[in-house]
């Protein structure tokens, strides 16, 4: 307890100051109701959603930057850095970017440079306030033996939307670093595809210059040895690697209850014990890893509410609903000093 005591008020950021970023995901809720807690503990934050295409250009006439500025004045007041999420992806993309005012699928020229116009508008706006972009974002498919994720991108301007995206976000802040991001990184089979992918537009020279490993994970997958083999195969890329929306849940893979008003003591533990193998890992890559983002920051929210399992509460952050230090906090303040 007393070691309890004296660790509870160390600040995450200034704990790993070493070895990376520590970071949140937050939205305008958080960014209120988690204020005091954000201040204390980070210093980077990702926008859940409000740097999405939708939320920001709803309409080819019209873009809404109310809630994306107020996040970047939030960093700016509290000496942040902040990651930008994302600029072209499958999900949460404006119907309208496809389409001719007929309703009729666009050709690939118009497509390619409505997608320049928005990478260029957005990333101008916020040019050196943004340190990295996910600027493709879930690009690889989840089929067995298929590379690139079926998608309207992909349908209309063919797989060089890829190249073309970060061509055009680097033209638009040269100084900001480029990523792809991807969740089941570790995955064998996925983590062939991210690096096939990677290494194909690393090779043509494209400004790409890390890549996202999101790590949505749960307190046993995916394995430590398969985190290490995933960080190992994209180091030998030579490029960065952040950890772009991390999470732990306290579920394993085949726990389905949905009865749990809160978590066991056992979770708990269970989750401590992960938060710090994992994270004794990220240290040992320090020299790639630059940022590690948690994909919320306590657990009065988390994605993972409802998600995949209808109906059940999840408590996957190192702060608890009232944003008080669980085990895993102290488990990794314990990291940062050995």
């Amino acid at each position: 307890m007393n070691n309890q005591r004296l660790n509870a008020n160390v600040k995450l950021y200034e704990a790993f100051k070493e070895d990376f970023f520590i970071g949140a995901a937050v939205n305008p809720i958080t960014l209120e109701g988690q204020r005091d807690l954000l201040k204390h503990h980070f210093n980077s934050l990702t926008a859940e959603n409000e740097m999405k295409f939708i939320s920001l250009h709803p309409t080819e006439e019209e873009y809404t930057f109310d809630h994306a500025d107020r996040l970047i004045s939030f960093a700016k007041e509290n000496g942040m850095g902040v990651r930008g999420h994302t600029l072209v992806w499958h999900n949460q993309t404006s119907e309208w970017i496809f389409e001719n005012q007929d309703g009729n699928t666009v050709d690939r020229e118009t497509l390619m440079a409505r997608m320049k116009s928005h990478i260029e508008t957005v990333m101008t706006r916020y040019k050196g306030n943004i340190y990295a972009w996910d600027v493709v974002n879930e690009a690889i498919s989840d089929k067995s033996g298929e590379l690139l994720r079926p998608s309207k991108w992909l349908e209309i301007a063919g797989e060089d939307f890829i190249s073309k995206a970060f061509e055009y976000a680097h033209v638009a802040d040269p100084n900001a670093l480029l990523f792809y991001n991807d969740y089941n990184e570790s995955d064998p089979e996925k983590r062939e595809k991210i690096f096939t992918l990677v290494k194909s537009l690393k090779d043509k020279g494209v400004p790409i210059h890390g890549i996202g490993l999101q790590a949505h994970w749960n307190l046993e997958s995916p394995s430590l040895d398969l985190i290490r083999q995933a960080i190992e195969r994209y180091a030998s890329l030579d490029m960065k690697l952040h950890i772009t929306e991390l999470d732990i849940s306290v579920f394993k893979h085949d726990d389905q209850r949905t009865d749990l008003k809160e978590p066991t003591a056992e979770m708990m533990e269970s989750q401590a014990e992960r938060y710090g193998e994992i994270f004794r890992l990220f240290k040992e890559y320090r020299e790639y890893i630059t940022s590690v983002t948690l994909w919320g920051a306590a657990d009065d929210y988390t994605w993972l509410n409802n998600f995949p399992v209808r109906g059940r509460k999840n408590w996957p952050f190192p702060f608890d609903a009232e944003h008080k230090p669980k085990q895993s906090y102290w488990e990794l303040v314990n990291v940062a000093n050995s």
